[in-house]
């Protein structure tokens, strides 16, 4: 039996992992794992965003060997939802549209070299490089934008301890402060919390609620207390007045 193209197509296998750790250190890890669930987060209310991180990218079908696997990524135009890996063929051809990779000494060559151009083959409109450490990258933040297929930096503003780079893409600043990166909304300029970070801040808010609450009703029984003390403090003064009209002599 002579099988087809489309049978051959169906029978190569493109795995979901590689058996290589998500992230080489803990602190690459943990920058991998707040970009994602801090994005995921913010587009959580619409379903034509898929974020994702640490999965594979296969952009040929029938050769499991055109493979990427961005640190992070943002694909506008597909489905939200959780997938095994990302093929583009079955995504309307839609690739990243907005790539960070959380960079290393150890993978500088990959994301200087390999990935990139990658990438730019891909289409990827903006690459942002994010060095934790400082191992390599001076400034430990850099973005590149694609134009006409090539990449080219991106604008970096300074801030107070730190600099900002914005992403056209995301409609969000990337900041470093104090050698942090962190997601900002440029109308609010409020950081974006993952949701551990947003639950500790509702349960900081909940327990300053609470904490109000009860000066609140400590500051209304101390003044319950005072008036309830004025009140028989001149009960006993008009008792006493009254005590001593009585023992008075009448006028002559």
């Amino acid at each position: 039996m002579v099988m087809s193209a489309d049978d051959r197509l169906t029978t190569i296998e493109y795995p979901d992992e590689d058996g290589k750790p998500m992230a080489e250190g803990d602190i690459q890890c943990e920058y991998l794992i707040y970009a994602r669930k801090t994005l995921r987060l913010y587009y959580q209310s619409r379903s034509d965003v898929y974020v994702a991180g640490n999965l594979f990218i296969y952009y040929e079908q029938g050769n499991p060997e055109a493979v990427v696997a961005p640190d992070v990524f943002v694909v506008f135009g597909v489905p939200a939802g959780d997938r095994r890996s990302f093929k583009t063929w079955e995504e309307g051809d839609q690739t990243p549209d907005f790539v960070l990779e959380i960079t290393s000494k150890n993978t500088r060559s990959q994301d200087q070299g390999s990935k990139k151009g990658i990438y730019a083959f891909l289409g990827v409109k903006e690459y942002f490089q994010y060095d934790p450490t400082g191992d390599y990258l001076q400034p430990q933040l850099q973005g590149l934008r694609l134009q006409e297929g090539n990449y080219y930096p991106i604008a970096t503003f300074p801030l107070e301890n730190g600099w900002m780079i914005p992403s056209e893409v995301l409609g969000l600043d990337l900041r470093v402060q104090a050698g942090q990166l962190r997601f900002y909304d440029p109308l609010t300029q409020q950081k974006l919390l993952a949701h551990e970070e947003l639950d500790l801040a509702l349960q900081q808010t909940e327990q300053a609620r609470q904490q109000a609450e009860q000066a609140r009703q400590q500051a209304e029984a101390r003044a319950n207390q005072e008036a309830a003390a004025r009140i028989a403090a001149e009960a006993r003064i008009a008792e006493l007045e009254a005590k001593l009209r009585s023992v008075q002599p009448p006028e002559a």
